[in-house]
């Protein structure tokens, strides 16, 4: 059977971290939207900075000139210096992801610390403070793109420090300070369900988009590159390549011998099955992430086999060919027994002329029919020069 787009396994979330359970699932999905996440990251991380340094007037307002007021500016500023410290490590890393998770945890360590420190060195307030607070914990869940894990542990901490500071310090009666941490632990509730939910939901659909992406660059039922991907990106891409670095390239064009007879005794299912079985061998036979197969037509396939020579794609086009002569298709109980013709061409990018590799699928495709004239079940090669 062909491949899916994304398989079922690797587009799974687990359920409390709201992460995709496979790790390199999961850092595409980071590498999809690291540039967005900087730039919240950046809105953010500004806010906040303004945020403590405009509440310097309160604490002028509230405290007066004392020598609590400069602690309390102190602790304001070193916020600051620390968000702008962060975007400025990130301005110099834009394209790290784990730098980009380290700055985001730093600035809510920072934030939920500097408000920690300002509510202590205001103790009469605590009860204002836990309105503060409890916007602090939002912002932490939500606001500041971060791993939700990260954010829960630095917020549930914050939080349990908040209400021992006010415990300690804010000679707040039992049954306020009760109330203010039933307030609080609501609050860390909320912004868990709602960032739960803002993760999910960024995740699915991004399993949308790359489940839409592979399907306009794929053949639903062979799981192979459609010809499309091939002459809009595929294949410019190897041949620049190739160029840029001097290699070889090759090309391969099979095609199934006598395929309308198959259709005819078989019907289009058992056609189909004799597809399916012929793209599993190109794709189990050739490189993973290097080689690239494609379905060029109805029975017709093309490989694109990057620093290949023509002796290499040659000796390839022959293992195909005598290992789907040799393996019959199953369908339905029957044996459906197929051979298929190749026609090679090969590209030496450090030796060929300039416009070698302008008709190479031209020139597989000619081997290909030459194959099938000499009779079929054969391999033509030739260097293109």
């Amino acid at each position: 059977m062909p491949p899916t787009p994304i398989p079922s396994r690797t587009n799974e979330v687990a359920p409390l971290r709201c992460e995709f359970c496979d790790a390199a699932t999961e850092t595409e999905f980071l590498r999809h939207h690291l540039a967005m996440t900087q730039a919240q990251q950046r809105v953010t991380f500004l806010f906040c900075s303004l945020f403590y340094l405009c509440f310097a007037l309160t604490d002028l307002i509230w405290v007066g000139y004392e020598f609590k007021t400069c602690l309390l500016v102190g602790a304001r500023l070193a916020v600051a210096a620390v968000v702008l410290a962060c975007l400025a490590m990130l301005k110099r890393r834009p394209d790290s992801i784990p730098f980009t998770r380290t700055a985001a945890s730093i600035v809510e360590v920072a934030g939920a610390g500097g408000f920690l420190l300002i509510a202590a060195l205001r103790p009469s307030e605590f009860s204002l403070h836990a309105i503060s607070m409890s916007i602090v914990v939002i912002v932490l869940y939500i606001y500041i793109p971060n791993r939700l894990l990260y954010a829960a542990a630095i917020s549930a901490a914050a939080t349990a420090l908040f209400i021992l500071l006010a415990r300690w310090l804010g000679n707040m009666p039992t049954v306020e300070l009760s109330t203010v941490a039933a307030l609080l632990v609501l609050c860390n509730l909320f912004g868990y369900v709602a960032a739960r939910r803002y993760q999910l939901l960024w995740r699915e659909e991004y399993s949308a988009q790359m489940v839409l992406k592979n399907l306009s660059v794929r053949d639903p039922l062979t799981g192979c590159y459609n010809r499309r991907h091939l002459h809009d990106r595929l294949l410019e891409t190897e041949i620049s390549r190739a160029q840029r670095y001097r290699l070889s390239l090759t090309v391969i064009m099979c095609d199934l011998d006598h395929f309308k007879a198959v259709n005819d005794t078989y019907g289009h299912y058992g056609g189909d099955a004799v597809l399916q079985h012929f793209a599993g061998l190109l794709q189990s036979m050739t490189r993973d992430s290097i080689d690239s197969v494609v379905r060029y037509g109805g029975e017709e396939f093309l490989l694109i086999l990057p620093e290949t020579d023509l002796a290499g794609g040659e000796l390839l086009a022959e293992r195909l060919r005598q290992g789907f002569a040799a393996h019959p298709v199953e369908h339905q109980g029957q044996r459906i027994a197929v051979t298929a013709s190749f026609g090679v061409a090969s590209v030496d990018f450090a030796t060929s002329t300039h416009a070698a590799h302008v008709n190479m699928i031209a020139a597989a495709d000619d081997l290909l029919y030459a194959a099938k004239n000499s009779g079929r079940n054969r391999v033509c090669a030739k260097q293109l020069v």
